[in-house]
């Protein structure tokens, strides 16, 4: 065939547009046959029991199938007709592209036959009519190497011919990793003097050419033309020693071709082919005995070599690429071994982790390799190219114009278009390139490219520079794609799962999450169904492998904590008592008996410090080491792209690190529903603060955010749950006080000390197992509003007053229960005679005083809790708590209530105490009244605390109403009342806009004139106690802010006051001295 028809028949053009269709064909292929191995992808109607028989039917007749006599077989798909076309059309469209791509490759094979074409790889790399035909296919194919052999047959030179091209390219590719380095095959610095020199081949696009390409091209190759086989001993050769190399080679996805077994069936059913079925089981022996040795030391090899230069990071990423892949689909294939530790590699991470670096490299300094290549190729590669063409003999006219073009485009290049960020294209080039290609390697052509190698030399130098100009990214897809991951998910992760297992590797974790970015590039046009599926894999295991690494890290890190806090616990003050105690018993202790031996003795804290031999290795050590190979892990990359979602592995670690710590600060707390222990609020928020300081000091180390971290699970537990649904410590520390501590206030089993600001509890058997004081003093109260914040208070604040709430609700109905015989009392309680018939009459008095008392206690500890949170605001926020203090000071009694107890709801929330209680106001204007009038309401208000005064003198007969000069207060609380009554006085009468100060002195009154009725009662059990009772009053006045000494001196003299406190204090000294004195 002459020149000329080479030109028509544009043989460089269908080979391109045929390559790119084969490849998507073979993909939908695969998809069909994946959808319908899956039940559940699979058509629906190919499930039902009623087409069995129908199918049966179709797979016996096909492809001659009478539809119209045969409804009694055929009658469901009849029936399911539109059903199964809307299914099976695109299914059958594929088959019919399969035919026709067929017959177009077929086509072209007998074209280049006929042209004669020269093939040298090294330098040259680069109801439907159709039914009937498509069934007849079918059929034919029933074996189809058998069909296939028969087909290539005539092709067995021109196939034969460019396999052997392969034969150097091969044979160097597969010699050992020892080979290799001896070569010193990618290093810059064997040879110095040449350094400088530009790297450079003979076979510059082979490479970086797949090893398993090769390998399929040689296997089915020879598999279809097998005649040279017998003939050809370099044939042979070459066939044997890729026989060697692989027991799979990848067919398409994770369908594999079983190389000996495939090739020794058909050969055994071939006459003459004894010999090599002989071969095929030798070399199967071979490679079964050492193909995993010498892939194995050129993994080790492939992660030795860093000195690199673009052409040899395309090679280099090509070898990793090759050994990854071979071991990917042999560790996925050989089942059935001795030793399956063959194909396992525990350092496969670093292999896929320089393979990202090298990649990563290459994208960070594009354009100094653009800036490199595009001086290359407009100063030295354009001249040579000049003078070859130059040198040529002859040159036909359309060689002349496509090399003419060459010269002109790479002269035209420039640095400027490179520093402009211009985009180049040079796919243009590169066609025509292959157009040459064609044309001169037709037989009967006057130009021959195989006569001429320098021509082919430089351009594929020139093909190689353009690729770096304008399709780096298509290079590095090309040379490392390893989306082969993607159809072997089982060995990704079991590579992911040992890799985490050695600890040497964890800073190479990363390069799996990294890996899954590869998958988008398995996708194809001619299969956008697929897409879906793809992305879903690579998504879900990116998502995976992060979160396990984040995990990992977390759990490292709080790990370090812990020990960090065990440490910091070694500091705190409660144990330094034993140190304190010996030695100040260090004399009395010699004077004694000499301690048992064998009695431990108690480290002190730093003794972890000292080493006396380094080669020991402690539990912080190991965790401090896999920290950091982690760390190294999470903070290798900033952000990745994995099919179009931007993936931050620093926010993994941040969402991780924040559930860990909510967890852990709650576990800290230590609460046992049980038996009602938690742990001391100072020492939890030691231990916090320990676990804190760890955290921050990784800021720069782990990538992630440490200070928000911090931030937002401090945050969390200042609130009731955190965003996992779980109690926080805030829930945990109101449960407990109100369940615990103010419970037992109640009962009488805790007393409120206020000369010691703090709850103490009473010596009582089997009723406590705390100690109320080591829970309530300052420091205890600093340290909760520390850890709960003002939230966290706040939420403490409502639980306290829904209890406050509660007794109101029920001293409310005791007032309406003696609501006719309190308003006589109200009118008359300076007349003796008729108190004396009236306060008899009176029901549940005591219950009024008892519940009165809890509330007192409930806001006491609230005031000391706001106390605490007061100091914590004021030390964080100095600059906010003195323009809220001012404000205050500017409420007036004048001033509008709506402002007044908005202010006071701003400085409460800052700890600040308010004469009126707006936590309080608000809870009691949220109690439902039960359809009374405000003007009812506001009734109940006063007689309640008529109903408090009258009571008052039912005290004295308490024995435990006894003052308590120590404590300041009684050991029953009741010095509590007066907060109660001045609190909920003030936050009555705000919500019911009447005058405090008016009912307070009321009640002051009346309080007055039953104390003083009860210096005339002659029973000395109803009045025991009336000197501290009387104390009561003085309390009261100096609790509120509404009620002075000169209010209290116009209805209870002072001198009683002070003729109490004389008494009280004579009794109290009394009781302390020994019997025997008295």
């Amino acid at each position: 065939m002459s020149l000329t028809t080479a030109y028509q028949h544009k043989l460089a053009e269908k080979l391109t547009i045929l390559n790119d269709r084969g490849q998507g064909v073979l993909i939908r292929m695969y998809n069909i046959k994946k959808t319908c191995s899956d039940p559940k992808s699979k058509p629906p109607f190919l499930l039902e029991k009623s087409m069995e028989s129908s199918l049966k039917y179709i797979n016996k007749k096909f492809p001659n199938i009478d539809v119209r006599n045969s409804t009694q077989h055929l009658g469901p798909v009849h029936r399911e007709k539109a059903e199964i076309i809307r299914f099976l059309t695109n299914y059958y469209q594929s088959f019919v592209d399969v035919m026709e791509f067929r017959d177009h490759v077929y086509e072209l094979l007998n074209t280049i036959d006929a042209c004669q074409c020269h093939f040298d790889i090294g330098p040259l790399h680069s109801s439907d009519p159709s039914f009937a035909r498509l069934g007849q296919m079918v059929l034919e194919y029933d074996h189809p190497l058998k069909k296939l052999t028969e087909e290539f047959g005539p092709h067995t030179k021109a196939v034969s011919g460019a396999l052997l091209s392969l034969h150097f390219l091969f044979v160097r590719r597969n010699q050992g990793a020892e080979q290799w380095r001896s070569a010193q095959l990618l290093s810059l610095i064997s040879s110095p003097p040449a350094m400088i020199n530009p790297a450079n081949s003979d076979t510059m696009a082979c490479e970086y050419l797949s090893v398993e390409v090769m390998e399929r091209w040689i296997i089915i190759g020879f598999l279809l033309c097998h005649g040279c086989l017998n003939s050809n001993s370099q044939c042979q050769q070459l066939w044997k020693l890729c026989l060697q190399g692989s027991l799979y080679i990848t067919l398409i996805r994770e369908d594999v071709l079983q190389v000996h077994k495939v090739t020794e069936d058909l050969f055994s059913s071939l006459k003459g082919y004894s010999k090599r079925v002989a071969d095929i089981k030798e070399s199967k022996e071979h490679a079964i005995a050492n193909s995993h040795t010498l892939n194995i030391s050129k993994i080790l090899f492939c992660g030795e070599e860093g000195v690199l230069t673009a052409l040899f990071a395309f090679m280099a990423l090509s070898f990793i690429r090759d050994e990854v892949t071979w071991l990917v689909r042999h560790t996925e294939n050989v089942t059935k071994t001795k030793t399956p530790e063959d194909y396992a590699d525990s350092s496969i991470a670093e292999l896929l982790f320089l393979l990202e670096e090298i990649r990563a490299l290459v994208r960070r300094h594009i354009k100094v390799i653009q800036q490199y290549h595009v001086q290359y190729l407009a100063r030295f590669d354009v001249l040579v190219l000049s003078d070859i063409i130059q040198n040529l003999s002859v040159c036909p006219e359309e060689e002349s114009v496509i090399m003419s073009s060459f010269v002109s485009t790479l002269s035209s290049l420039n640095l400027k278009q490179v520093d402009n960020e211009e985009k180049f294209d040079f796919s243009g080039l590169r066609l025509d390139w292959f157009r040459l290609q064609v044309y001169t390697s037709v037989l009967k052509g006057p130009l021959h490219l195989h006569e001429n190698p320098d021509l082919a030399k430089v351009m594929n130098l020139i093909i190689f520079h353009s690729q770096m100009l304008d399709s780096v990214e298509k290079m590095l897809v090309e040379t490392s794609d390893l989306s082969i991951f993607c159809f072997h998910l089982r060995t990704f992760e079991k590579m992911f799962t040992m890799t985490l297992e050695e600890p040497s590797m964890l800073r190479y974790t990363i390069a799996f999450p990294l890996i899954c970015a590869h998958f988008v590039h398995c996708t194809h046009e001619m299969c956008p169904e697929e897409y879906p599926h793809l992305k879903n894999h690579g998504l879900h295991h990116c998502n995976s492998f992060l979160e396990e690494l984040a995990k990992q890290t977390s759990n490292c890190v709080l790990e370090i904590c812990a020990e960090q806090r065990n440490l910091s616990e070694q500091l705190l003050p409660k144990h330094c008592a034993t140190t304190i105690s010996k030695a100040k018993n260090k004399k009395s202790m010699k004077q004694r008996q000499a301690p048992r031996k064998g009695e431990p003795e108690r480290d002190k804290p730093g003794a972890e410090s000292h080493r006396k031999n380094r080669s020991i290795v402690t539990n912080m050590d190991k965790l401090h080491l896999n920290l950091t190979e982690l760390a190294l892990a999470m903070n290798h990359v900033h952000s990745f792209t994995v099919f179009e979602h931007t993936i931050f592995p620093s926010e993994y670690l941040s969402s991780h690190l924040e559930a860990r710590l909510n967890r852990a600060i709650v576990t800290l707390a230590g609460y046992n529903a049980t038996t009602q222990e938690i742990l001391r609020p100072s020492e939890l928020l030691a231990g916090v603060k320990a676990y804190i300081s760890f955290i921050q000091s990784l800021a720069q180390f782990l990538g992630a955010d440490a200070s928000r971290v911090v931030r937002n699970a401090l945050l969390q537990q200042t609130q009731p749950l955190d965003s996992c649904g779980e109690q926080t410590v805030t829930t945990l520390y109101t449960n407990w006080y109100l369940e615990s501590l103010l419970r037992q206030a109640s009962s009488g089993a805790i007393v409120l000390s206020p000369a010691m600001q703090a709850f103490i509890s009473l010596p009582r058997d089997g009723e406590q197992n705390f100690s109320a004081e080591e829970f309530s003093d300052i420091s205890e109260m600093r340290a909760l509003a520390e850890i709960l914040g003002p939230y966290g208070m706040k939420f403490l604040s409502e639980n306290l007053m829904w209890h406050v709430t509660s007794q109101i609700v029920e001293l409310k109905k005791l007032v309406v229960e003696n609501m006719d015989i309190l308003v006589q009392i109200r009118s008359n309680f300076s007349k003796p005679d008729v108190m004396a018939s009236l306060l008899p009459q009176l029901m549940g008095a005591e219950n009024v005083l008892k519940r009165m008392t809890i509330i007192g206690v409930i806001l006491s500890f609230r005031a000391m809790a706001q106390e605490g949170l007061q100091e914590v605001f004021s030390s964080h926020c100095p600059f906010l708590m003195g323009p809220i203090e001012c404000l205050k000071e500017f409420v007036t009694p004048d001033t509008d209530i709506k402002v007044t107890l908005s202010v006071f709801e701003l400085a409460s929330a800052a700890g600040v105490s308010c004469d009126i209680d707006p936590a309080l106001v608000a809870a009691i204007a949220n109690l439902k009244a039960d359809n009374s009038s405000p003007e009812e309401e506001y009734k109940v208000a006063c007689l309640l605390l008529i109903f408090l005064a009258v009571s008052l003198p039912l005290l004295a007969t308490d024995p435990s109403s006894f003052y308590s000069i120590e404590k300041d207060g009684y050991n029953n609380n009741i010095h509590c009342l007066t907060k109660a009554i001045i609190q909920v006085s003030a936050a009555l009468f705000t919500l019911y806009n009447k005058n405090i100060e008016t009912h307070l002195k009321e009640f002051l009154v009346v309080a007055s004139v039953s104390l003083l009725q009860l210096g005339q009662e002659t029973d000395k059990l109803k009045t025991r106690n009336r000197e501290s009772i009387s104390l009561l009053m003085r309390l009261v006045v100096e609790e509120s802010p509404f009620l002075t000494l000169d209010m209290l001196e116009s209805c209870f003299p002072y001198v009683l006051l002070r003729n109490a406190y004389r008494e009280v204090s004579r009794a109290f000294y009394l009781n302390r001295l020994p019997a025997s004195t008295h």
